[in-house]
């Protein structure tokens, strides 16, 4: 009770009116989100209440699941077998003990609730009269309070945390508090559940290790060169645009998972751009300035370090994105630096792009518009919670229970460090991201313009190899299997096994998943998929071929900050190390 008090005045510390003072405190403010649930299930449940013979039916059908269940759970208890009412799906880790199928009492608990959630979901899905956005916003909000609720987060309830309560005599309990406490502090009053130890790691140390000299440094960006491993290298520079939203050392985690360590390794001079971590002095850096003093910055860095005017580039998710823009402004302007493009887990059009369009409707982002103005800024809890949002039960409430009712610290684990270790968006870009690709799709369309030129990806006639992930909850494999054919030129698309991260990022020498490769893009995806060879391993070599038969010319390694731009210190450079 005393570690639940501390957590408990650490949490409204920041949200009580200092004394005195007639402004309430931001985190006062009632959460734009919390009204936006209340509307849109609210308008799910008027759909089904202005029909009384329909909701009458759903009523019944709800009883009848009860009565059947009530009727099993009466048979159970007389020691007869009886078949389940509802069963968890295979992959749901939340009932794994053996007490919630063992235990009547623990199994009628179970049932109850997965009886009830999936009638709820039913509900908005055989709602009438609801447009689709609507539809989607009303599955993802249930899906959020069926997570929340659910009997595995509690201790009365789940069968497991009681034994472990009574064994540890509630200390786990005080570990929990204690814990609890910790991270609203370190959220500032704000709930910031640790998904890692971050102990055990450190940028520079353990994380983003493989050398190379920071040689050229903007407002937005440091651009990396890399240390070579071989003697001859490609003789076209290769440049890596990561995504702002998070930090670029996904693709180096440490030696063994390092995709830009590999890619050295093939001899090919890696170039990667670590942006900024904004703050209300980026305010008004927009789409075109990060195009601008981003890509079209580092190319001219490059030229200047290597004497190359032509380079290959890889764009990762959301930087992928900027790079398709770049691709697509080259192309209206005739400076086409870029000669072939990878694009991973990239979306260029939005028509299917999964549960994150939840967060894309007018007032949603007008509301975060506002909340912008403010600062300057998205602060980077609000991306994370995002993120963390489209897989609750995995990425939010199993680790509630591990850490609060357990009092288990997490484990550590490389991924979820990077996971979180947030960045800001500055207003004026993340506003015109928000507009022009999620809410009015406009470069699927033909109609996004920067710099009062209209941009045609049509018009983009170099290579380019797109990498999907076949269980990409943020760039779903179908929305990027649409974005191929947007483009004006050859695309060969690739689709991975796993999911947003761990599809990218896997290793020749420990290969997790394969790859789907070989048809033209056309028709529809699942076609697409069946008429696809499979192949065991991971899809990095494939890919390096493609790209090395763009260009095999070799040349002597280069040694960075040897040639034309100094070093201005080394790998990973500073503007990583920024925290949010």
């Amino acid at each position: 009770m005393e570690e639940f008090s501390r957590a408990a005045a650490l949490y409204l510390a920041p949200k009580i009116a200092v004394p005195g003072e007639s402004v309430v405190p931001e985190a006062a403010e009632p959460p734009e989100e919390v009204n936006d649930v209340v509307r849109t299930l609210g308008t799910v449940a008027e759909r089904w209440l202005s029909d009384p013979q329909k909701a009458v039916q759903a009523q019944a059908k709800l009883s009848e699941a009860f009565v059947a269940l009530w009727g099993a759970t009466w048979f159970r208890l007389q020691g007869e077998p009886v078949p389940p009412v509802a069963e968890p799906e295979p992959k749901d880790s939340r009932f794994k003990h053996e007490d919630w199928t063992a235990n009547p009492i623990f199994d009628f608990i179970k049932q109850s609730y997965l009886i009830t959630s999936r009638w709820a979901e039913a509900l908005v899905e055989e709602a009438e009269g609801l447009d689709e956005h609507t539809r989607h916003k009303a599955q993802f909000y249930l899906k959020q309070i069926t997570g929340a609720l659910s009997p595995s987060n509690f201790v009365m309830t789940n069968p497991e945390l009681i034994r472990h309560t009574l064994q540890e005599n509630g200390a786990n309990l005080v570990r929990g508090m204690k814990m609890l406490a910790e991270d609203i502090e370190a959220g500032k009053g704000e709930l910031r559940v640790r998904q890692t130890d971050p102990s055990n790691f450190e940028v520079g140390v353990n994380m983003a290790v493989t050398p190379g000299e920071v040689v050229f440094r903007n407002e937005l960006i440091e651009l990396i060169q890399y240390a070579p491993t071989t003697e001859t290298v490609l003789k076209r520079p290769f440049l890596i645009v990561p995504p702002w939203i998070n930090k670029y050392y996904i693709l180096d985690l440490n030696p063994q998972k390092s995709f830009i360590r590999w890619m050295v390794g093939q001899g090919l001079t890696v170039f990667c751009i670590s942006w900024v971590n904004p703050d209300e002095r980026h305010a008004r850096k927009d789409f075109e300035s990060y195009m601008r003093d981003g890509i079209e910055a580092a190319i001219d860095a490059i030229g200047v370090a290597t004497g190359e005017t032509e380079v290959a580039a890889a764009g990762y998710c959301v930087g992928g994105t900027l790079l398709a823009v770049t691709l697509a402004m080259q192309a209206a302007t005739g400076n086409k630096r870029i000669k072939s493009a990878t694009l991973l887990t990239t979306q260029v059009d939005f028509t299917h792009a999964g549960d994150l369009k939840v967060f894309a409707d007018e007032a949603q982002i007008r509301a975060i518009e506002t909340r912008m103005k403010k600062r300057g800024y998205l602060e980077g809890s609000g991306m994370a919670a995002a993120f963390n949002m489209l897989r609750p039960n995995d990425l939010i409430w199993s680790y509630v229970v591990n850490n609060y009712v357990k009092g288990k610290k997490p484990m550590p684990f490389d991924l979820l460090y990077w996971n979180a270790d947030a960045t800001r968006m500055p207003a004026a870009n993340h506003s015109f991201y928000l507009r022009n690709c999620y809410l009015e799709n406009n470069l699927a369309r033909g109609r996004m313009t920067i710099g009062n030129i209209r941009l045609d990806l049509k018009k983009v006639k170099v290579p380019i190899f797109n990498l999907a992930t076949r269980e990409d909850h943020i760039a779903p494999a179908l929305s990027v299997f649409e974005g191929s054919s947007k483009f004006g030129g050859k695309v060969d698309l690739v689709v991975a096994g796993s999911g947003h991260i761990a599809g990218v990022v896997n290793p020749p020498d420990k290969p997790k998943y394969g790859f789907w490769s070989g048809p033209a893009v056309k028709g529809h995806f699942e076609d697409w998929l069946s008429a696809a060879t499979e192949t065991k391993g991971s899809w990095w070599p494939y890919w390096f071929s493609w790209l090395e038969h763009q260009a095999p010319a070799r040349v002597p390694a280069r040694i960075p900050g040897a040639a034309g731009l100094p070093s201005l210190g080394p790998a990973p450079g500073t503007y990583v190390r920024m925290k949010a």
